[in-house]
């Protein structure tokens, strides 16, 4: 991982952008924070020299609290590996950040957003989704959107907002569905399609990494299951996005988080 302890000019300020801190959630399943290193990889291929780090909320280090107490008084951009606002985004990032020195802003979530669209729709494709070419195949075609689920709903609203993309990206309905937390499930998605005679039903994967929500959710699919998000060049251009629109927002009321 990159030094977190950055060299200082005689002001005792880094020069150069503010650092983008990557905030993930944390898991104990190994493949996710593999994803999460392999998005860090692409992000400094995409952008050489800018300073990328990571932070968790919980169960993996660094935790975000011990990221940016490294950073002391440095600027940064946090950027949160999360698809949707909700609790973790309004209130846990913001917490850390608030007790810690470093100068920080919030990017937004990641979604809704028209690459977040792309790299559902690529991962559909290489599970072999085709677009139906006919409007009968149309009729009998749809898509869900599994995603983790959140009792918050704005969290509801972004990915009901996503699935809309998905859809008039595809030409086809997509109707979202949660592990948890939130309903409608899988199956039950399933069932309200094939209600409208749509029995070509695929599942998109609206999770970052792989895990037990996106496996018990590829289990309930009837038929075509995209893979998780995970580190999909589109998804590393993402990450960089809300960097950049956090830091040219910032340029007017934070100079300090905007020097160049």
């Amino acid at each position: 991982m990159t030094a977190l302890l950055p060299l200082h000019d005689e002001s005792g300020h880094r020069p150069g952008p503010p650092a983008l801190v990557l905030v993930a959630h944390g898991s104990r399943d190994p493949r996710t924070l593999a994803t999460v290193h392999g998005l860090l990889d692409r992000i400094r291929e995409l952008r050489p020299g800018l300073r990328v780090h990571l932070g968790h909320i919980e169960l993996n280090a660094p935790l975000l609290p011990d990221t940016l107490a490294a950073l002391g008084d440095d600027t940064a951009i946090l950027v949160p590996l999360l698809l949707s606002r909700g609790y973790h985004v309004k209130q846990d990032i913001p917490e850390m950040a608030a007790a810690a020195r470093a100068r920080t802003r919030i990017a937004a979530p990641l979604g809704p957003h028209r690459l977040l669209v792309e790299t559902l729709h690529r991962r559909l494709t290489e599970a072999g989704w085709r677009t139906p070419a006919t409007e009968s195949a149309r009729r009998s075609a749809g898509v869900v959107l599994a995603a983790a689920g959140s009792r918050d709903p704005d969290a509801a609203f972004d990915t009901g907002r996503t699935a809309a993309l998905l859809a008039a990206r595809l030409g086809v309905p997509v109707l979202p569905a949660y592990a948890s937390a939130a309903s409608p499930t899988v199956p039950e998605a399933v069932r309200v399609l094939r209600s409208e005679g749509r029995h070509d039903i695929a599942l998109a994967s609206y999770f970052t990494a792989p895990g037990r929500f996106s496996t018990e959710c590829a289990q309930a699919a009837p038929g075509t299951a995209a893979a998780p998000l995970g580190a999909h060049p589109l998804m590393a251009r993402l990450i960089l996005t809300r960097y950049d629109e956090t830091r040219s927002t910032t340029q007017a009321s934070h100079p300090l988080l905007a020097s160049a």
